[in-house]
């Protein structure tokens, strides 16, 4: 849930921008997209700290390398938070982005049944996290694509 927090005060610090007189913040669809953009890029820090070893145990066992995957789920939420911010990029990175939403789906689903932990806490029960990454996808596709 601190994601959504992140999220939404990312949004609403984007807009007050906005409303202060900064022309590029002045719409709520470029606030929601930097404020994506801070969201993805607060989420992949866990990929590089302690937090990586939960991450690990919330793969399936089908996946093969699970720490190489954590890692490169990292560089793909940093590369498509950084394209959040480039209008130039921003499609290519909304597209990247909800194809990778939907590939961790997998992970998050086997975290919730296997009990598997972050930071000691158990994970977005499903009911609360599917309709979460529903958000965001409809989110990323309003405002970036």
């Amino acid at each position: 849930m601190i994601v959504l927090a992140v999220l939404g005060i990312a949004i609403l610090v984007f807009r007050g921008l906005g409303f202060a007189g900064i022309e590029s913040l002045a719409s709520w669809e470029v606030s929601t997209r930097f404020g994506l953009g801070v969201m993805f890029l607060f989420t992949a820090t866990a990929h590089f700290t302690s937090m990586k070893k939960d991450l690990e145990r919330m793969i399936p066992s089908w996946v093969l390398y699970p720490r190489a995957m954590v890692y490169f789920t990292g560089v793909c939420e940093i590369l498509g938070a950084m394209g959040l911010f480039i209008p130039s990029l921003q499609m290519i990175a909304g597209i990247g982005l909800i194809i990778f939403l939907i590939a961790v789906l997998p992970a998050n689903i086997n975290a919730a049944r296997t009990g598997s932990t972050l930071r000691g806490n158990p994970p977005t029960p499903l009911a609360l996290r599917i309709p979460m990454q529903i958000l965001f996808i409809l989110l990323i596709w309003w405002s970036a694509i």
